[in-house]
């Protein structure tokens, strides 16, 4: 096979069907992404058995328990996945929105109306479910959408993506809005990320190695998600049994994620008292600290931490501990060392949780909260195309709106520019 050429073609003909897609009224697009929802209902046995089939080859690789975790279509995981799809119906359409209206001193009428974007390509590891989400929020946004898996999840991505196609075509969806890459050749990658002129944007979602890579080779827009170093700070007015709380939900829950905590920050203040609670804690729960002197003073199990634990994403139950003076060197210290990702305060101080929610510069900040609530489905968006901790464009979660530009429409009676 001509890498080169598939990839070429794949692009030509997600051009094509994006101009179809940008004009479907919303009554259409509801319908079809309902019927791609009825499309996996229908394949469910065969996209289970695809699975399977990924995690025996996966485990056989060697590959680790969170990132077989990732790769798992659990019944739960398969049930949200189709109810993500019908909520992605349900929801407002955003496309042919008029964000602004205004009439100049000469009588045009100028309005900012959202657009789709055109052809959208995913890049994702492991996870099955980004195969779905993608596909419904593109095509609710009148889109056209080239989706990329890992050749770890190659047999459920392309499962998946062929129930999608069938379902989604019995209501009209234009042949080739949905293209899933079998090819696993990373040069496959690089010849999408540069197709200038057919692909609007791209979109890695994934570890930091793919997103650098991306990066690296496009020659088109790329929304970024390095990694997410995501902390807990635990104030001196807290209220220690519901931080405990909180830091278990943020880092246990599902420490493979992106918006797990990596990082609990403890205010110097209640370090006495506090430390030895998580100590207790993460000998139960089977979490492997890392901390400051303070901290291995308190809890002598804690490994000693490196400036580099600091940066560290671990995807696992692996938790860096550093006690800090105060509001402002918690600020201080996730501005410097986070990944502007997901960060919340543990406190019944009102002030300092305002002055972390202003100063502490991520893409989501949470008082009182689990950081585990960043994505699209629990803020309503329905799915996501993933988070970004870009600034330009999306930031957080991606949903409908995220995957809309806007273009200019003015109307007049003859106007002319003097």
């Amino acid at each position: 096979m001509n890498i080169k050429t598939y990839i070429h073609d794949i692009g030509v003909k997600a051009l094509a069907a994006s101009r179809k897609m940008a004009v479907l009224a919303t009554r259409q697009k509801v319908a079809i992404v309902k019927a791609m929802a009825d499309g996996l209902e229908a394949r469910r046995e065969e996209i289970i058995a695809a699975n399977k089939a990924d995690l025996e080859a996966a485990a056989a690789a060697g590959m680790s328990g969170p990132m077989l975790d990732r790769l798992t279509l659990t019944d739960a995981r398969f049930r949200a996945m189709t109810e993500g799809l019908r909520t992605v119906a349900a929801l407002p359409d955003p496309v042919g929105k008029v964000i602004k209206r205004t009439t100049r001193p000469n009588g045009m009428r100028i309005e900012k109306r959202r657009v789709p974007l055109g052809v959208v390509a995913i890049i994702f590891e492991s996870r099955p479910n980004v195969t779905a989400d993608a596909a419904s929020l593109c095509i609710k946004t009148g889109n056209a959408v080239i989706l990329r898996g890992g050749k770890e999840a190659v047999r459920s991505n392309k499962a998946i993506a062929d129930a999608l196609q069938a379902g989604g075509a019995e209501k009209g969806m234009p042949q080739d809005a949905v293209q899933f890459i079998e090819v696993t050749d990373h040069k496959a990658v690089n010849e999408l990320v540069g197709l200038a002129g057919y692909v609007d944007v791209v979109i890695p979602r994934g570890g930091e190695r793919l997103v650098r890579a991306v990066v690296e080779h496009a020659r088109i827009p790329v929304l970024k998600h390095y990694k997410g170093v995501c902390h807990v700070y635990v104030d001196k007015k807290a209220r220690q049994a519901q931080a405990l709380k909180i830091l278990d939900n943020a880092k246990c829950q599902r420490p493979s994620t992106c918006n797990a905590a990596e990082t609990l920050l403890v205010d110097r203040a209640i370090a006495k008292t506090f430390l030895p609670k998580v100590g207790a804690w993460a000998a139960k729960k089977g979490v492997a600290l890392r901390g400051d002197e303070t901290v291995r003073e308190y809890v002598p199990a804690a490994l000693p931490a490196t400036e580099e634990d600091w940066y560290a994403e671990y995807l696992s139950l692996t938790l860096a501990v550093r006690v800090v003076d105060g509001v402002g060197e918690a600020i201080d210290h996730i501005n410097t060392f986070g990944s502007h990702h997901s960060d919340a305060i543990v406190t019944e101080d009102a002030a300092a949780a305002e002055r972390f929610l202003d100063e502490v510069d991520s893409a989501a900040v949470y008082h009182n909260v689990s950081t585990r609530f960043t994505d699209g489905g629990e803020f309503g968006m329905g799915a996501e195309m993933g988070v970004s901790t870009d600034k330009f464009h999306a930031r957080g979660p991606m949903g409908l709106e995220e995957l809309t530009s806007y273009k200019w429409v003015v109307r007049g009676e003859g106007q002319l520019r003097g």
